[in-house]
């Protein structure tokens, strides 16, 4: 097949998921453009399946911002009809439902376009008023709608009065690079001591993460038992928890090491991954950790419950409650024959229900089944 993906380019996971599934279908023969702004974060290397164009943006006065959606519509219709691609599969439906739209009006060459939708684009964004009718109509003429968890595509039938099918095909993860590896004990030392737990907290740092309450769990669980927290990754609530910590006197104990590639590296040395997002359709660093053997504490919400089977491999607490969150931390960290049992159910589930294999000959399966389906309505028409 001739696909053609696009995301966001930096570091999140729809972005992620996107070039993960891209590099999986060009490995596996088909011939893969990726068109977005930038490099997406971890398009490592092109090849002959794999491509790259690049979308323009072209400042001008009298236009408030940079008509990213109009730019990214002209460049799709280029690329479509140059490669005479089959499927254009976008990942976020605002606005990119909407440029594939606009796409198709501009180009000749038939395709099937297919949305997958990852939480923010229609749990937060796509609900405000000046978005939702748009995003409706992107949904609605989209010829496949895909969501990365049951939940998700449950509210955004409801949230947008949606008759349409919406497929779930969840995220996956690289079971081959996330895996508890052995890591020179040097790297270790740099975070926590041998007596010390490792606690890591992986994410974008916008507000729906709830940063704060990672750190404020995190510091009642300091008070039962020694332990560092690692908070990896940039974003604008970085500076707010950096304050906090300081404020709690504990920013002895917290490092925020920015954006770190290798997050596999420090999930492999880590004893519980914690989160604390009011907004998580799925939670792929969540999975990530679990891949890696790093049992998974966190609020239970949205499609978290999907990823994170709860008292086997992580724990969950209701939401906005630090205390049950920092209780849940503790009470798991202490226990040695509990942490090592979740651990291994940790590294089963991610195997079993998450691996990547399966998760890209899921869209592969779906890819054909819409071809056949869009090529058989052409035809009664």
């Amino acid at each position: 097949m001739r696909i053609g993906i696009t995301c966001f380019p930096g570091i999140g996971g729809s972005g992620i998921v996107a070039t993960e599934l891209g590099k999986g279908l060009a490995a596996r023969g088909h011939d893969v453009h990726f068109i977005a702004t930038d490099m997406p974060f971890r398009l490592e290397d092109l090849s002959a399946n794999l491509h790259f164009h690049q979308v323009h943006l072209f400042p001008y006065p009298a236009l408030q911002h940079p008509q990213y959606d109009l730019a990214l519509a002209s460049r799709l219709a280029e690329v479509i009809a140059q490669e005479r691609l089959e499927i254009l599969h976008v990942h976020y439906a605002i606005p990119h439902a909407i440029s594939a739209y606009l796409a198709r009006q501009i180009c000749h060459h038939p395709f099937v376009t297919v949305t997958t939708l990852h939480g923010t684009d229609t749990r937060l964004v796509g609900l405000d008023p000046s978005y939702r009718p748009i995003t409706r109509f992107g949904l609605v003429q989209s010829d496949g709608v895909t969501a990365v968890s049951q939940y998700l595509a449950e509210a955004t039938r409801e949230d947008f009065e949606l008759d349409r099918t919406i497929d779930v095909l969840t995220n996956f993860v690289d079971i081959h690079r996330f895996q508890r590896r052995t890591i020179p004990p040097c790297f270790r030392e740099n975070f926590a001591h041998q007596n010390e737990r490792l606690i890591v907290h992986i994410s974008n740092l916008r507000p729906v993460k709830r940063i704060t309450d990672v750190i404020r769990a995190f510091d009642r669980i300091r008070r039962r038992l020694p332990a560092r927290l690692v908070v990896v990754g940039e974003g604008p609530e970085r500076v707010t928890a950096e304050r906090l910590a300081f404020e709690l006197e504990i920013a002895d104990r917290v490092t925020f090491t920015g954006t770190m590639v290798a997050v596999e590296n420090i999930l492999s040395v880590a004893d519980l991954f914690l989160m604390a997002s009011e907004v998580e359709s799925f939670g792929l660093a969540a999975l990530e950790a679990l891949a890696c053997e790093t049992p998974v504490v966190g609020y239970r919400i949205g499609g978290v419950p999907e990823v994170v089977e709860e008292g086997v491999c992580g724990m969950l607490a209701p939401v906005y409650d630090v205390e049950a969150l920092g209780h849940a931390a503790a009470a798991l960290l202490e226990d040695d024959d509990r942490l090592s049992a979740f651990r291994a159910a940790a590294r089963h589930r991610a195997v079993e229900r998450f691996s990547e294999d399966a998760g890209i000959r899921a869209y592969e399966a779906y890819y054909n089944r819409m071809l056949t389906e869009v090529a058989s309505t052409a035809l009664v028409v």
